[in-house]
């Protein structure tokens, strides 16, 4: 494999943490040699491990599926040329073992793929086109400071119409801006119209950001948002699933949506026409779990037609969403849904008054569980699990206890945030 001892460590992005070379060459070949999202390597993957995937697919074994998959470019992926670009350019190479591995966003996108493979096999092997499959990555190229493994946490999608009309800008702005000035970190794709306008105002709020590319990073897309990249890499991160060099394809965006979705603890859609990316990026948020939130626009326009589709679905309608105040008990914590600072309008008995009392006896997995849930929308004990990262058996037996204190509401659909806990002053 030639020169590999000539790659810093900028370049292979795990290296110096414990993570081989061989390893980091396999995951670097199978990033390339199929496009992001495909459902025979990624089982080959799941099922054999990155090195003897790669020796598989190097050997033209894995089945008639994993062939067609691979053949393009089987022959010029090159992962030593593809680690030496990311080198020049400063990008780092983020795969499964490193230890800035995003793990709690992608835990959704594990459930989801699991669920797919059961799906492919009984269909036939059948692919869907057009909207992206549910599947982890098998590899990542970063840039910026910003922590990998924190997203999904306390952060928000906000994603709309490229040819965004005034009044979605200034929506988006404002969200971002006043989301970011809460520590909420602001996720989006980088296109122009709306993308651009929430990047920019979490940026301004010396927040942070992140930038989902849907081609390589050496390659901004699109070309007069070339600035914005720059100043999203020096200040927050720039992620994409597809190696240096990449253009962004459509089919691309599609895939890179289910990221900005797994990123985001929910996503706000602030103007999108009846067929879109973020509607197709709403999609992959209700597939993994995550909330969904719609700004509502003018009757007349056609880039609001989108959000009150969303707004008006039969099943699992999108959250009206106005402002900051709306969103921040839904992609926020603990902290937001209780006031430390100004109390709490209390609606129980006054032995609940302060339940800030009640939080502090709280065994430290009560507690952590009790983050995990949202503050408006019914959460299933499976999503609380992954928004908290405690195992599903724990959250189960947590659940009464956090019942039995008043701090939670239980319907059929789920468990909630009590409302007198939720926080009644303005952002």
């Amino acid at each position: 494999m030639g020169c590999v001892s000539e790659l810093g460590s900028s370049a292979t992005g795990g290296l110096t943490d414990g993570v081989a070379v061989e390893l980091l060459l396999a995951r670097a070949y199978l990033n390339r040699v199929a496009e992001p999202a495909n459902i025979p390597v990624w089982k080959l993957v799941r099922d054999h491990g990155p090195l003897e995937a790669a020796r598989m697919v190097r050997a033209r074994e894995g089945g008639d599926d994993v062939l067609a998959a691979t053949a393009a470019r089987h022959d010029s992926a090159d992962p030593e040329a593809d680690l030496s670009a990311a080198q020049r350019h400063g990008l780092r190479f983020v795969v499964p073992e490193s230890p800035d591995w995003p793990h709690f966003a992608f835990a959704a996108l594990e459930r989801t793929g699991a669920r797919r493979l059961v799906q492919w096999r009984d269909e036939g092997r059948r692919v869907r086109v057009g909207s992206g499959e549910p599947l982890p990555p098998l590899a990542l190229w970063v840039r910026g400071d910003a922590d990998p493994t924190t997203l999904g946490t306390r952060s928000v999608g906000i994603v709309g119409a490229r040819a965004a009309t005034a009044y979605g800008e200034h929506v988006a702005a404002e969200l971002a801006f006043t989301l970011a000035r809460r520590d909420v970190s602001v996720v989006s794709g980088g296109a122009y119209g709306i993308d651009a306008a929430a990047h920019r105002a979490a940026l301004s709020a010396e927040g942070t950001t992140v930038l989902v590319s849907a081609g390589g990073l050496d390659r901004p897309y699109p070309p007069g948002n070339a600035t914005l990249f720059e100043r999203v890499g020096e200040s927050g991160l720039l992620v994409s699933e597809s190696p240096p060099g990449c253009a962004p394809h459509r089919p691309r965006f599609l895939t890179r949506n289910r990221l900005i979705a797994a990123f985001s603890t929910g996503v706000v859609v602030v103007e999108a026409a009846a067929r879109s990316g973020a509607t197709n990026t709403a999609g992959h948020a209700r597939t993994l779990g995550r909330p969904v939130m719609a700004v509502p626009g003018p009757v007349t326009s056609a880039m609001s037609v989108g959000c009150h589709e969303l707004l008006r679905r039969d099943l699992d309608p999108a959250l009206l969403v106005t402002s900051a105040a709306d969103v921040l008990p839904i992609v926020g914590g603990l902290s937001e849904v209780v006031d430390g600072s100004a109390g709490v309008t209390a609606r129980a008995p006054d032995r609940r008054a302060d339940p800030r009392a009640e939080l502090d006896q709280l065994d430290p997995t009560a507690r952590r569980v009790f983050e995990g849930l949202t503050a408006r929308r019914f959460a299933r004990p499976d999503e609380i699990a992954a928004r908290s990262g405690v195992g599903p058996l724990e959250v189960i037996r947590a659940l009464p206890t956090l019942d039995l204190a008043g701090l939670v509401e239980t319907s059929d659909a789920g468990y909630r945030v009590h409302e007198r806990l939720r926080r009644r002053q303005p952002i």
